[in-house]
């Protein structure tokens, strides 16, 4: 009997303590399903800081990430693609569980997006869509078409073609105006061109706008890497090519605000700016601070504003949600083909900036201070 209650009481010891690790064991599951991803490590490319706009966008990116709990490692390439493909690698490397990337060049990252697709890492395009790659899996941006319409729309408004509010401007031309896009390398670009030719071409086609120096394909306006120098050049160009003559250049389709502050530097030098010569309309994106103190100052006519805190919060929310093995929201899975698949993407509204609304959009909704634009 005494050994019979002892090899019951050693069962009973044995049950215990298998239960027990039984218990443990499923808590440290619940544990890991409820913050497997804290503290994982989130890379994050951006193209350069030489534009005020991608410092935002990368701030803002790191810090709505941290505040989550991912770590971040927040890279900056100077527009460089082999600077950024091995930022890239190094990421994956690290151990990122996931990348965001505002590519340089959206054909340019191939081979380093099958290495993080080899390793089960997610990838987010960030403003910019990358192409020609299947492992793309979402893309957070503006809706890029309708920037372009809104640039030309503020053109057509500077000019008095077209009111504010849609409505056709007393106005009858014609007006000679000259074409810039950005770089042909981010498909952005396009995007931006399209929707303003678009809306531009009735007037192109009725002779209201004449394109004076008769360029006016894409790849002929088009300036890489969205350097301000070179659209300098190709405007002083134009000038003395195609306006020397006494003719006047009435507006010029801009499509990013350190192009417009080249524009106008040309412009300047050749004697625009002044009472009895005016600067033509011109207009921008990204409400940089020097674009919106010109605005200010009646230089640069317009900007298109896209708040990248915003941006940044549906990029980390998509982020976030992919990391918990979730499907993050999106708005558009038809018009952003990469050359290889349809990325579903959540698409922000863009807002046009004129002088009489500056105020209203950038400073009292806190994106700007008012001592930042004096």
């Amino acid at each position: 009997m005494k050994i019979a209650r002892l090899a019951a009481a050693a069962l009973g010891l044995i049950v215990a303590t298998s239960l027990a690790a039984c218990g443990s064991s499923t808590k440290t599951t619940d544990q890991e399903q409820a913050g497997g991803t804290q503290g994982a490590l989130v890379g994050v490319t951006m193209p350069t800081k030489s534009s005020e706009r991608w410092i935002h966008d990368g701030d803002n990116v790191r810090s709505q990430l941290e505040a989550l709990g991912y770590k971040v490692d927040l890279q900056y390439a100077e527009n460089d693609i082999p600077t950024q493909v091995n930022q890239i690698e190094n990421q994956i490397t690290k151990g990122a569980k996931l990348l965001i990337i505002a590519s340089i060049d959206g054909t340019a990252i191939t081979t380093q997006l099958q290495q993080a697709a080899d390793k089960k890492i997610p990838v987010i395009a960030y403003d910019r869509l990358i192409r020609n790659s299947p492992n793309v899996d979402y893309y957070a941006t503006f809706d890029n078409y309708k920037v372009g319409v809104q640039q030309a729309t503020s053109l057509l408004v500077g000019l008095g073609l077209k009111k504010a509010d849609g409505s056709e401007g007393t106005a009858k031309g014609p007006f000679n105006i000259e074409l810039f896009a950005g770089s042909p390398d981010d498909n952005n670009a396009t995007f931006f061109f399209n929707g303003a030719m678009d809306t531009l071409k009735p007037y192109l086609d009725k002779g209201t706008l004449v394109v004076k120096s008769k360029e006016t394909e894409f790849k002929t306006v088009a300036i890489l890497r969205w350097d301000p120098a070179t659209a300098q050049r190709r405007m002083e160009d134009l000038l003395t090519k195609t306006y020397a003559k006494g003719d006047k250049v009435q507006g010029v389709l801009s499509p990013y605000d350190g192009l417009s502050i080249g524009i106008l530097s040309a412009l300047k030098t050749s004697g625009y700016g002044t009472a009895n010569q005016p600067y033509p309309v011109v207009t921008g994106q990204d409400a940089e601070v020097a674009s919106v103190k010109s605005i200010i100052a009646g230089e640069q006519y317009a900007t298109i504003y896209k708040d990248t805190r915003e941006l940044a919060k549906v990029t980390v929310k998509m982020a976030d949600a992919v990391l918990k093995g979730g499907k993050p929201e999106v708005n558009n899975t038809k018009d952003y083909d990469n050359g290889n698949k349809v990325v579903p993407s959540f698409l922000l509204e863009p807002i046009v900036v004129y002088k009489d609304n500056y105020k209203a959009t950038l400073i009292d909704t806190g994106y700007y201070t008012a001592d930042q634009l004096k």
